[in-house]
Parts: C-alpha cells; structure tokens; sequence
C-alpha cells in the first residue's frame, strides 16, 4: 500500500498493526463494536490515518483516541468488550493482543488487489468478529491459522 502523503514511502505491516491498536482502544473507550469504530471514520479517513501512523505512533494513544472520538463524532455505547462471566473467562487480552489478532487476520486474508484499509474494513464487517470479541470463549487466544480457518469457513 502507497503512503497517501509520501507516496515514495511505503505503509507497513506496523502501520496497520497501531491502526488496528488504536481502533481497539477507542471501541473499548466508547463501548463501541470495533465495526462501529471503522466504518464510522470511513475508508478515506482511514487511508489518511494510515499514511501518518508511522508519526502517530510516537504520541500519547490516550490522546490519538481522544482526537478520534472528537473527530469522527463518536457516540457512546453500550457493548463493553471486558464485561466477561468470570466463572468462563479469567483472561481479558489487552487492546495491544487485540490488535496483533486482527493485524495478522487482515494480512492473512488480504486480496491480491486489496490494500490494507479495504482488508480491514473487510475482516472488522466480517459475523467471525462477534465470536473473536466474546472473551468468555477462546476464539481470540486460538492460533492465527485458526482464527484464519475460521473466517474462510465461516466460524469455529
């Protein structure tokens, strides 16, 4: 994928792995589907955000979320991703872990045309994401060829 900005500069797979981090800490923060988070920003601003990730990552997340919330007008919810059965789940994966789940889907699934915001917008869109955000089940700690099966077959 070409940085929008620089486009001599290439985006990496870290690029796409902070933007996955940070979608994740803002939908925890709003408690927000990480699908709510992605297509309300948009695949344009998304592109944009990728193309400066590599800046981005250098500042505080807590205020890159906060901007975000702001920026794209994101409203409040009520799914909270850590309100976990204790008695099932003794294991909440932090939104770094998180973020490396779903970078190594989106790359492990990426079309040959397909560029790394359109592969997310595509896997975060995807029913398999209902199963890998209930912690109360393992789907998230499952190796990546899994979770990869799984989203070409159509769940677990």
């Amino acid at each position: 994928m070409t940085n929008k900005f620089f486009p001599d500069e290439d985006i990496t797979e870290n690029d796409l792995y902070f933007i996955c981090y940070i979608i994740e800490r803002i939908a925890r923060e709003i408690h927000q589907k990480n699908k709510y988070v992605v297509n309300k920003i948009g695949y344009d601003e998304l592109v944009k955000k990728i193309s400066v990730a590599n800046v981005l990552h250098c500042e505080n997340p807590l205020k890159i979320v906060d901007e975000w919330i702001n920026d794209y007008n994101l409203e409040h919810g009520d799914f909270d991703i850590t309100a976990v059965d204790k008695d099932l789940a003794d294991i909440i994966p932090t939104p770094t872990q998180m973020g490396k789940v779903y970078t190594r889907l989106i790359l492990r699934t990426l079309g040959n045309e397909e560029d790394y915001i359109e592969g997310m917008v595509r896997v975060y869109n995807n029913p398999i994401c209902e199963k890998i955000d209930n912690y109360n089940c393992s789907a998230f700690y499952e190796p990546s060829y899994v979770i990869t099966r799984a989203y070409i077959e159509g769940d677990f």
